[in-house]
């Protein structure tokens, strides 16, 4: 295994991970010491757009989020590729894309498009042999056997635990690395997927969402080994942002929650600034 695929198919311990949806969040998760980050649809289109994940951007807002955050960042960048927007040839295009910008991998999902957040009512998902092709397509455009396809399927919702099941193992047999079942409902269902797939498995945690949310030694007991939470990052910043300009509208100052900010300097030092100071240095003529 090359480095990233041990890092990310080690099932012999959790490897807990953020979603990330801009270039600073991915420049900070990495300064807290993530060793892998995920571009979040759901987070993506909502500060690029301000719209929810609900089919809203394709892969042109995709791809160009992917470069930015992979340029910003030393650590593996997964990208949620949704349903790979269109039929088999773009998802062949989309993975030559995004593994040319630098991305280490996909999430790649079985639902009908228009796609909603896998955790939201009224999904539909395709026909598994449809999505096949689209998995075989992927497969198929990599060019380094170090980027990581990651097969979801929301049938959970649909079709059933046990189908989503079978999608998962059919899925691993045509030769997804890692295969993910979105929204289990209970702790129950989540050791049935643990024990029924044979496969590195993805442990998705949302906070308030359908699946709960739980220690990553005990998912990783369960059989889970990516332990993501994809939308921390959005709703703690969207908290800390409501929080301080109420404080800023009410009273005209943001004094009374200086102590929640972080300062000038270090602000300054997660986007090495110091960095950029010495080359000004080096390539100044005075």
């Amino acid at each position: 295994m090359t480095n990233t695929r041990k890092l990310l198919l080690d099932k012999s311990k959790p490897l807990v991970f953020p979603g990330v949806y801009d270039a600073i969040t991915a420049r900070v998760a990495q300064k807290a010491g993530f060793e892998a980050m995920f571009q979040t649809g759901y987070g993506t289109s909502a500060a690029l757009l301000g719209m929810p994940d609900y089919g809203f951007i394709g892969s042109t807002e995709t791809i160009e989020n992917a470069r930015r955050i992979c340029k910003s960042v030393s650590v593996p960048v997964i990208v949620d590729a949704d349903t790979g927007y269109g039929n088999p040839l773009s998802v062949w295009k989309l993975v030559n894309e995004l593994e040319s910008v630098g991305a280490s991998g996909i999430f790649l999902e079985d639902q009908k498009w228009p796609k909603r957040c896998g955790h939201m009512s009224g999904k539909e998902v395709i026909p598994k042999e449809e999505y096949a092709e689209k998995l075989r397509a992927a497969i198929d455009a990599r060019k380094s056997k170090d980027f990581i396809i990651v097969a979801r399927t929301d049938a959970r919702a649909t079709e059933g635990l046990d189908a989503a099941i079978e999608r998962g193992i059919f899925y691993k047999e045509i030769g997804a690395d890692v295969i993910f079942v979105e929204a289990p409902k209970s702790i129950e269902e989540m050791k049935k997927i643990g024990k029924s797939i044979k496969a590195p498995l993805v442990a998705n945690m949302i906070e308030g969402g359908a699946t709960p949310v739980l220690p990553s030694k005990e998912l990783h007991s369960m059989g889970f080994n990516l332990i993501l939470y994809p939308l921390s990052v959005l709703y703690a910043n969207t908290f800390a942002t409501l929080k301080i300009l109420r404080e800023l509208k009410k009273t005209g100052t943001t004094l009374k929650l200086k102590e929640s900010l972080v300062n000038f300097d270090e602000f300054n030092n997660i986007v090495d600034l110091s960095r950029f100071k010495k080359m000004e240095s080096k390539y100044s003529t005075k």
